[in-house]
């Protein structure tokens, strides 16, 4: 909620900071928005949807205006684990199995354009600090059942798709790619890769700027409504028209309640990360020597990769408005119970971010009515899908039809019984890590 003068206070953290703040590039400087201004199109939410957005909109000669609440990279897209995948949470197969191969065809062509996406954004953009890797990602398998199912699905993927960069690993080659002996065997897959993702949104930032292309930060949007044939939009300081209006904030939609509208259509689920110390010279220096990003079949997965010479730990399963100690603890004797090398070392940043998920467990792009268009839900997978949807949002924009597969979703479905979603989280959260616990 806004706080003193119109400013978003910052959520209260028991963790030691985000490794990539700590490691970020120089910030570009944004101001506050002061007075009434009128644009084509007015965006909330300054992370990688809005940002791309922006762009695509200028480059089909809109004026558009980013309205970030915070700064720049405060939100998912500055916490994020930094992994570039074209992934959904629902597989290809099963999305075959419920609305055909024709649309699985597409929604897989839709995840690679937007890993392509990514690299092109970077190379046009020059944003070297970046750090991109294209590596690709590693499904480690926790035992024979779900060994199985990758098997199963890498398959259906090369016969069904045509996708010749997916292949099965032994359980030596895991050992060997990961240095941890837990696994029984795992799928690769060559598409996508790792980045640093606050340097990412900064870069990307920087760039709009360059292109003189209005941002504020520190401009929490209080309300909108419709005026004459456009919409205004509201803030602490200053007013804005334009013509159409852009929903871009994902999983911190209730920072206002501007946004009601989209919030109740997702549930914000807590995501923790930790980063070691530097391991070199350390029992750990030789741990995930191939750069990939890397998760396992858990219910309740947990994820882990490299950057630079620290290693990063990361799972879903912790709760409420702030970091939780808990979930760190649980997250650092997971880490280290997987990778016994790095009991000795220490952990020297903690922190957490806010992932939105939704019941189909798809992102929705659409149309609230004629003037507010919105892109939310990602489900933890939006580094890539996130910043390659702006494209999309801009052609829905400017009167355009794009092909998005699943993605489309109007009207927006509504979280049934939204009141009831933090205990209902616990609960199908509890029974997830039973159920990983005793090996289903």
């Amino acid at each position: 909620m806004p706080g003193p003068k119109g400013m978003v206070a910052p959520l209260p953290s028991v963790g030691s900071g985000s490794l990539w703040q700590a490691t970020s590039v120089a910030r570009p400087a944004f101001g506050r928005l002061s007075g009434d201004q009128s644009f084509d199109v007015a965006i909330i939410g300054g992370g990688y949807t809005g940002l791309s957005s922006a762009r695509y909109l200028s480059k089909a000669g809109l004026s558009p205006v980013v309205i970030e609440a915070n700064c720049i990279g405060w939100g998912a897209s500055g916490r994020n684990g930094g992994v570039v995948s074209g992934k959904f949470r629902i597989g290809f197969k099963d999305i075959a199995a419920r609305h055909g191969l024709d649309t699985a065809r597409r929604m897989h062509a839709l995840g690679l354009e937007a890993i392509e996406h990514v690299g092109q954004l970077i190379e046009e953009l020059g944003i070297a600090g970046a750090e991109s890797r294209p590596t690709g990602s590693l499904r480690c398998a926790h035992n024979a059942r779900t060994l199985e199912a990758l098997r199963s699905e890498a398959a259906w993927l090369r016969e069904a798709l045509g996708d010749t960069d997916v292949s099965m690993l032994s359980a030596g080659e895991v050992a060997d790619e990961t240095g941890s002996r837990g696994f029984t065997g795992g799928m690769l897959n060559t598409h996508g890769g790792v980045i640093h993702p606050l340097n990412f949104v900064l870069g990307l930032a920087a760039g709009l700027k360059a292109a003189g292309i209005a941002i504020y930060e520190n401009t929490p949007v209080t309300r909108f409504g419709r005026e004459g044939t456009g919409v205004v939009v509201e803030t602490p300081r200053g007013r804005i028209t334009a013509r159409q209006l852009v929903i871009a904030t994902n999983a911190y939609s209730d920072m206002t309640p501007a946004t009601d509208m989209v919030r109740t259509s997702i549930i914000p689920f807590r995501s923790a990360m930790v980063a070691t110390e530097a391991l070199g010279g350390t029992p750990g220096a030789g741990l995930l020597a191939s750069g990939r990003s890397y998760t396992e079949t858990r219910r309740m997965m947990r994820w882990f990769r490299k950057s630079g010479d620290r290693l990063l730990y990361g799972g879903r399963g912790a709760f409420g408005k702030t970091d939780s100690r808990a979930a760190f603890a649980a997250l650092e004797k997971a880490m280290v119970r997987q990778f016994p090398e790095l009991a000795s070392v220490k952990v020297s940043h903690k922190w957490s971010g806010l992932v939105a998920m939704t019941l189909d467990s798809l992102p929705h792009l659409g149309r609230l009515d004629d003037r507010v268009v919105y892109s939310i839900g990602y489900n933890g997978t939006g580094v890539a899908l996130a910043s390659g949807i702006g494209r999309h949002v801009a052609a829905l924009v400017t009167g355009g039809t794009p092909d998005l597969g699943l993605l489309t979703r109007q009207p927006l479905p509504p979280i049934p019984f939204y009141g009831l979603r933090e205990p209902a989280v616990r609960v199908v959260a509890g029974w997830y890590q039973f159920l990983d616990a005793i090996g289903r």
